[in-house]
């Protein structure tokens, strides 16, 4: 079926955190919001239907995650990432940020050190530090408008004490796919000092035409047997609110430990709506995603030459995956609390400003482009006129 990507819908009054939280969080209602990662699209039709027909059920108790569900998840893997998991292999958590945050106290001791690659996703550094666990920086490199790896950095920041890190592939905010050639380089350095790869791949259907997504864990048994994968349909199928992730620990050893946890804080179960809407969307939502890819990959063509054309001072980096977009505002001069308030303030758009993603991300900002065409062209109109009142 065809599904309507250009039709806008009204999320106020659903207790949306980027819409209905507006005023609250930027102190002004009228501020356009394009920060936060979800999307402004329906959900895959056969999901809908699905959640309608449990709902009208009318009983909601305890509710077990099936073999049809790991089946369904399994299959989705196999299909759209040619890797061949094992039903035993998945465990669920209520999200990514829940499972990174138990894997953490599971996998590490207080003071371990536990390594991230910023700029990168904002939790991170709390998930580490909140733990009592020593934060070790690996920053990306900026060659050329395309981050790198620097593992000259990373080799030179090992000792005994690290034995983690946290990877983000699909990387973000800046949108890097890593190759299969920068993973297993990555994968050499941690197998050669015990270090345990924590891949959270929460963005790992979302993948630009021209590139291909590749699993840490699916590149070799080693690397799968060291490390520990976190998905989610919540970036896929727009879904987030429904509290499911899907975790893929291979090595039976970490796998039993990591169950442990979850047993002890009680978070095994899942939301029955989450896991009906899961595994109908693994089994019946690719023709949605194949259409939202390509909606979301003309709306990036769209903002490109929307930049390049009306915003010059800022620079499009261009990512490889995720409806995310880091753009480069150094040119403004800003510094980091000016521009986010330049932003918010002149150009009334909410954006996430790249000095929360730490190291590497002040003088750049990140807007989410998985909305309706019209609302994307009304928050560029308003940031290209902020900035040509700025420059003049």
């Amino acid at each position: 079926m065809h599904y309507d990507f250009d039709q806008v819908h009204n999320r106020f009054h659903t207790d949306s955190i980027k819409w209905d939280r507006t005023e609250k969080l930027f102190g002004d209602k009228d501020i356009l919001p394009m920060w936060i990662a979800d999307m402004d699209f329906r959900c895959p039709l056969p999901v809908i239907e699905r959640l309608i027909s449990r709902a009208e059920h009318g009983i909601f108790g305890y509710t077990a995650r099936s073999d049809s569900y790991f089946e369904s998840f399994a299959g989705w893997v196999k299909r759209r990432h040619h890797w061949e998991i094992k039903k035993e292999w998945i465990r669920c958590s209520p999200g990514i940020l829940t499972a990174l945050s138990i894997i953490v106290q599971t996998f590490t001791e207080p003071e371990d050190k536990v390594i991230i690659q910023p700029p990168v996703y904002h939790p991170f550094p709390g998930i580490v530090q909140k733990n009592n666990r020593e934060l070790v920086l690996n920053p990306l490199m900026l060659n050329n408008g395309r981050y790198e790896m620097d593992y000259d950095d990373l080799i030179g920041k090992i000792d005994p004490k690290v034995k983690m890190i946290i990877l983000c592939n699909p990387h973000n905010p800046v949108g890097r796919v890593w190759t299969k050639a920068e993973l297993e380089r990555l994968g050499q350095i941690c197998a050669e000092h015990d270090i345990l790869v924590v891949s959270d791949e929460a963005h790992f259907d979302l993948i630009h035409n021209g590139h291909r997504h590749t699993l840490f864990a699916s590149i070799s048994e080693p690397f799968a047997l060291g490390s520990i994968t976190c998905t989610a349909p919540s970036k896929t199928f727009n879904m987030a609110g429904l509290q499911m992730s899907n975790i893929i620990i291979p090595d039976q050893q970490k796998r039993a430990m990591f169950t442990k946890a979850l047993d002890m804080l009680h978070l095994s179960l899942s939301n029955t709506f989450g896991i009906v809407a899961a595994e109908t969307a693994y089994r019946h939502g690719d023709e949605w995603l194949d259409q939202c890819l390509a909606y979301v990959g003309d709306n990036l063509a769209f903002l490109t030459d929307f930049i390049e054309a009306h915003i010059k001072p800022i620079k499009v980096i261009q990512p490889e995956g995720t409806y995310l977009v880091w753009l480069d505002c150094r040119e403004l001069g800003m510094d980091a609390k000016t521009l986010e308030q330049f932003f918010r303030k002149q150009a009334k758009v909410a954006l996430d400003e790249g000095y929360k993603f730490g190291k590497g991300g002040e003088g750049f900002t990140r807007v989410n482009i998985a909305c309706p065409r019209s609302v994307l062209e009304e928050g560029l109109q308003r940031m290209a006129s902020a900035v040509h009142k700025w420059v003049q």
